[in-house]
Parts: structure tokens; C-alpha cells; sequence
């Protein structure tokens, strides 16, 4: 097995660990991974159709209405007409919604800092910003 296919094999597992740890630092207050992506990605990328959220989350669109319903029905979601096209409906998080995202995120970020606080050396904290650099080249950002 190459480098390149050992770290890739690696960093999956270890990001798909990091990622189910993130979500368990917050409670889980009845969103489900589906509308939590939603959650994310609205408030990172702003309002979108139903048909932008579909595909970005490459679920049927009947899918994503299913997902859009419940989160109204938290409040988490409000509606307006698209400023350029009347005839679409932009989505966007609602105050609840902001306020969750924002929570969710706090409580990610405190138990990270937290873990790399208590279970990393400065030297492998720095390690981490060395790597994640890389990472972001990796990516293209």
C-alpha cells in the first residue's frame, strides 16, 4: 500500500471519528443528520431553493421537502420569495435556527479545544496547525 493510500484510508477514519465525537459533544435534541446537514449548510452558504438543497445534498427533492417539513415545524426555517424570481421560494434559518446552529457549533468547538487541551502536548497541538494546513492545500482553500 502507497503513502498516498495509507494517509488517505486514515484520515477518512479518523475524520469519520472526529465527526461522530463533534456531534456527540451537543445534544441531540431531535434534528437528525439530514437536517443538520441542512443546518450547516445554510447557515455557511446562506438561503437556497429547495432544488439548490436537494442537489447540494444530493437527496431527491421530495426528500429534501420531507427534511425542509420537520425543520419548519421547529421553527428552525422561514421562507420568502426569491428577490430575482417571485415564482421561487429562497429557505433560510430562522432566529431559532441561527441560534442552534450557533449553540451546536459553540459546544463542538469547547470539547475540542477541551481535548486538545487536556490530551495533547503544545509541540502535537502544534503538529495539528502544521497538518492542517496541509490539509487546506489539500482542498484547494
Amino acid at each position: 500500500m502507497s503513502s498516498a493510500n495509507q494517509a488517505a484510508s486514515e484520515l477518512r477514519a479518523v475524520f469519520s471519528r472526529l465527526r461522530r465525537r463533534l456531534r456527540e459533544s451537543y445534544s441531540a435534541d431531535g434534528i437528525t443528520p439530514s437536517q443538520t446537514a441542512v443546518l450547516i449548510r445554510l447557515a455557511k452558504d446562506g438561503p437556497a431553493t429547495l432544488t439548490e438543497l436537494a442537489a447540494a445534498e444530493r437527496v431527491r427533492p421530495q426528500s429534501m421537502a420531507t427534511t425542509l417539513s420537520a425543520m419548519d415545524g421547529r421553527g428552525l426555517l422561514t421562507r420568502t420569495a426569491d428577490p430575482t424570481d417571485g415564482r421561487r421560494i429562497q429557505i433560510a434559518l430562522s432566529e431559532p435556527g441561527q441560534e442552534l446552529f450557533a449553540d451546536r457549533r459553540r459546544a463542538s468547538e469547547e470539547w475540542l479545544a477541551r481535548a486538545l487541551q487536556e490530551r495533547c502536548t503544545e509541540e502535537e497541538r502544534q503538529t495539528v496547525l502544521a497538518a492542517l494546513a496541509v490539509l487546506d492545500r489539500l482542498v484547494g482553500v
